[in-house]
């Protein structure tokens, strides 16, 4: 328990570090959208609304943002920059990030155990199972690139 709880502080200390980094930087590029050459495109009606509402409720989209992979960097850039009460972004960082340091903690170390047991038991399996993962990761890049390359190629934006 206690490997999991100093883990889980680990992980916790850097979840708000980064995700607080994020944020600020989401408020600094906010600022200077605003006074830039886009200021009045950022001022207008609509705009605003979807401010206020972020400003009001995005405390827990920015907390939920925690559990998903993917969407937490994105929530915590556009709570900065679309200027969430740091009070708000405060609690749903706190309360987001504590779920995130313990879920990781406890499947992240239940995960390397499982490994380390098995490359200690069976080694060969182990490293099967590593160069199976590797083929896949592999596989999936090869495929996207293939993809991307025929997608730009149909599009007529080739040279000849």
């Amino acid at each position: 328990m206690d490997k999991v709880m100093v883990t889980a502080g680990a992980l916790y200390a850097i979840v708000l570090l980064r995700a607080g980094g994020t944020f600020a930087l989401g408020w600094l590029t906010g600022a200077g959208a605003r006074r830039s050459r886009f200021a009045g495109r950022i001022s207008s009606a609509k705009f605003r609304r979807a401010e206020l509402a972020i400003q009001r409720w995005g405390a827990p989209v920015v907390a939920v943002s925690f559990l998903t992979v993917g969407f937490q960097t994105a929530a915590n850039f556009l709570a900065g920059s679309m200027r969430m009460p740091l009070p708000r972004y405060l609690v749903a960082l706190f309360v987001g990030g504590a779920a995130w340091a313990l879920i990781y903690a406890t499947a992240g170390l239940g995960v390397l155990e499982v490994l380390g047991r098995l490359f200690a038991e069976r080694t060969a399996l182990g490293a099967g199972a590593v160069a199976l993962l590797v083929a896949a990761v592999c596989g999936v890049v090869v495929y996207r690139r293939r993809r991307a390359a025929l997608s730009t190629s149909g599009t007529g934006t080739e040279e000849s």
